[in-house]
C-alpha cells in the first residue's frame, strides 16, 4: 500500500508541477497578448484622434486670433456712433465665434479649454471696461480705448495662444 502511494505521488507531483507551469506561462501569455492588444488599439485610435486633436487646435488658435481686440476691431466696424450698440456687436461676435468652436473641447485637455474661455472673457470685460470710461461717448472712441489699452499690454489671447502652442508641441 505505500509502495502504491509513492507510486502514485511520484506520478501525481510532476503532472502537477508541469501543469502549475504551463497555467503560469499560458497566464503570462494571454496577458502580454492583452497589453499588445491594447497597445495596437491605443496606437491606432491615436492616429485617427490625432488630426482632430490638430485641427481642434488649429480652430481654437483662429478663435483667440480673431478675438484680440486689435483683429476685432477691424473686422467689425460700427454701424452707428452708439457706443452701446458697438460694445454689444463686439460682445455677440465674440460669442458666436466661441458658441461655433463649442464642440473643438472634446479634444482639448480641460487646462486649454479653461484657459481660452478665461481669455474669451477677458476679452469681454476689457470691452465692457472700455465702455464704461467718461471718455468713451461714441463707437469710434470706444475703437481707440480699446487699441491705446492694446498698444500698453498684451492681448487675453496672446496668453492662450501660447499655452497652445506649449500644449502642441509637448504631443510630438
Amino acid at each position: 500500500m505505500e509502495q502504491q502511494l509513492i507510486n502514485l505521488l511520484m506520478y501525481t507531483i510532476p503532472a502537477v508541477i508541469t501543469g502549475l507551469v504551463a497555467f503560469y506561462f499560458f497566464k503570462e501569455h494571454t496577458k502580454n497578448e492583452d497589453g499588445r492588444r491594447r497597445f495596437l488599439l491605443h496606437k491606432d485610435m491615436q492616429a485617427n484622434t490625432l488630426p482632430l486633436r490638430l485641427q481642434a487646435y488649429e480652430r481654437m488658435a483662429l478663435f483667440l486670433e480673431r478675438i484680440t481686440p486689435s483683429k476685432l476691431l477691424i473686422r467689425v466696424t460700427p454701424h452707428t456712433s452708439n457706443k452701446e450698440d458697438y460694445e454689444l456687436l463686439l460682445i455677440q461676435s465674440i460669442e458666436q465665434e466661441f458658441e461655433h468652436n463649442l464642440s473643438q473641447q472634446i479634444y482639448l485637455t480641460d487646462e486649454c479649454w479653461n484657459i481660452i474661455t478665461a481669455a474669451k472673457n477677458a476679452t469681454i470685460q476689457l470691452i465692457r471696461k472700455a465702455s464704461f470710461l467718461e471718455k468713451t461717448d461714441t463707437a469710434n472712441k470706444l475703437r481707440e480705448v480699446i487699441l491705446t489699452e492694446m498698444m500698453e499690454k498684451r492681448a487675453p489671447s496672446d496668453a492662450a495662444l501660447s499655452f497652445i502652442k506649449q500644449e502642441v508641441g509637448e504631443m510630438w
